[in-house]
């Protein structure tokens, strides 16, 4: 499973990078990066584990914070190209699974991983993974997928009749995401607009879908303290 995983995302580093450049991945990817910033807090100093950071299309907010960044993913190519865009001495990319991190208890500040749990079965598994790195009092940052959402229907619909990177994908809901760790969560989603959405008119539904605190948007993170 895991070597089928590397595989896909192997091939995938550019169009994944261009699909965030389209009108509807450009206004997905803004709202996604406000609300890991808004939970993540990233602030100059801090050491911050991004696993599962892909090509750095999410890790760029946290350096511009001035936090420096270990970035872990299965993929060479991936890493690569996350690599050759920060070209940045605070960001150290490193090839790794994440339910098998190589690094030391208590090692960062703060750990976030961003759209790498819908592929990975053990979702406890990787949190205690996640959890075991963070410092005790340390942030513990988890953004996926959200089985609730539209958006999930309709990837899981196109998987059964292709093959996409979302056939095998496991969209977890706020209970489940909650489930993974037995500390008090802060749970949150983003996209609440359907993707023929125009422009105007998805950032009216964002902004009435975050003010009511809605748990459909295509986008769940939740935030835990590490006691």
């Amino acid at each position: 499973m895991i070597a089928m995983k590397k595989q896909l995302f192997d091939e995938w580093p550019d169009q994944y990078d261009r699909w965030f450049e389209t009108p509807v991945g450009s206004l997905i990817k803004k709202c996604e990066e406000d609300l890991i910033t808004e939970l993540l807090a990233p602030f100059s100093g801090e050491h911050i584990l991004d696993a599962g950071c892909g090509t750095g299309v999410f890790t760029l907010k946290i350096l511009a914070a001035g936090s420096s960044v270990v970035g872990v993913d299965l993929s060479l190519p991936m890493l690569h190209k996350a690599h050759v865009k920060f070209g940045s001495s605070r960001f150290n990319p490193a090839a790794a699974d994440i339910l098998r991190l190589p690094f030391k208890e208590q090692t960062f500040d703060k750990v976030v991983s961003t759209t790498a749990l819908e592929f990975i079965e053990d979702g406890a598994g990787a949190a205690r993974e996640l959890f075991r790195v963070a410092k005790a009092g340390g942030v513990v940052l988890v953004a996926t997928l959200n089985g609730l959402s539209p958006w999930a229907e309709r990837r899981r619909e196109e998987g059964k009749k292709r093959q996409t990177i979302f056939s095998k994908a496991i969209f977890r809901s706020p209970e489940e995401m909650r489930a993974l760790a037995p500390f008090p969560s802060i749970v949150k989603t983003a996209v609440h607009f359907p993707r023929d959405t125009t422009p105007e008119q998805a950032i009216q539904l964002e902004q009435k879908g975050r003010e009511k605190g809605l748990q459909t948007g295509a986008f769940i993170a939740v935030r835990w303290h590490k006691p």
